[in-house]
């Protein structure tokens, strides 16, 4: 075989893989796999096989959901300028490829769940599939509030590592932590609709500006930032954290991230990026789970 047949072969493998890795939106799962290892260390699970095949099957059974997604929203996918290049718009994958990977990639993720988890664990895997893909994702074509019940999908996966480590589900510290990603995912939907509001109206999506002015929703996502932060002091008093360093660098972190979105409600000289205060409140949620992982691990 020559070196150029070689060369055309491993190319068409490796935009396979890119076309798959985006139908399966790796960046978010791999956050959600993310939020899942908080979940199973805070729980008091051990570093170790057990862990890594847990946030596999969550890391799997969420691309699998994602994928779902891509197929559930192709026609206005193509109508918004944020999605119109997905693999399935651009006719990369068919939608019965597509499909076919999603189901793949569900049956595998939950039969990960099943054989190294517990029966708890692999129905709240169920749970955050069926709270995405059959109540979220067609509740967006009806109303702008959609985001209020399916910010529960963003609170199952820290579930899910917790009870597969053997913790409770009913275990107040397992609630603050559900609470804290739940608060989450409201302001990082808020802040899209700030963003790409003519985007989603476009595409006929339902959006919270047919009810609010363009500085109403600014004031309400930085409500929805003070509440975040709240939620993440609530955490120490449930007795997740064991360290005062810990819960400081908790408080630190909060008023940082209200200082740096503060332009929402404050008129400032400077103008303010939504885009870049988007990414800060992503960083926030992430340095928030590695710090109480890392708080975990010391103590």
């Amino acid at each position: 075989m020559s070196n150029e047949k070689i060369n055309s072969i491993s190319e068409m493998f490796r935009s396979k893989i890119e076309i798959l890795a985006e139908l399966s939106k790796v960046k978010i799962t791999f956050f959600v796999a993310i939020s899942g290892t908080v979940g199973y260390i805070l729980a008091g699970g051990l570093v170790g096989f057990e862990m890594l095949m847990t946030l596999l099957g969550i890391f799997i059974l969420s691309c699998g959901s994602s994928a779902f997604n891509h197929v559930q929203e192709v026609k206005t996918d193509a109508l918004m300028v944020r999605t119109k290049n997905r693999p399935l718009p651009q006719q990369k994958m068919s939608i019965s490829e597509s499909a076919a990977w999603a189901l793949a990639m569900v049956v595998t993720g939950l039969l990960i769940l099943i054989v190294f988890t517990n029966p708890l664990a692999t129905l709240l895997g169920v749970a955050a599939l069926v709270s995405y893909n059959l109540m979220y994702t067609p509740l967006k074509k009806l109303t702008a509030f959609a985001i209020f019940p399916g910010s529960i999908v963003g609170a199952l996966p820290p579930a899910i590592g917790w009870v597969a480590a053997g913790g409770g589900i009913a275990d107040p510290k397992l609630m603050s932590l559900m609470v804290f990603f739940f608060v989450w995912q409201i302001p990082h939907f808020w802040f899209l609709m700030l963003i790409y509001d003519n985007d989603y109206r476009r595409a006929g999506f339902p959006t919270p500006s047919r009810y609010f002015s363009n500085e109403q929703l600014k004031r309400i996502t930085f409500v929805w930032i003070g509440a975040l932060a709240a939620s993440c002091m609530m955490i120490p008093f449930f007795g997740v954290t064991h360290s005062v360093f810990t819960n400081l660098l908790l408080l630190l972190a909060g008023g940082i991230l209200l200082w740096r979105t503060r332009s929402l409600v404050v008129k400032l000289e400077k103008q303010f990026n939504l885009k870049l205060a988007f990414v800060d409140i992503n960083v926030y949620v992430l340095f928030v789970v590695v710090l109480l992982s890392v708080d975990k691990f010391i103590n």
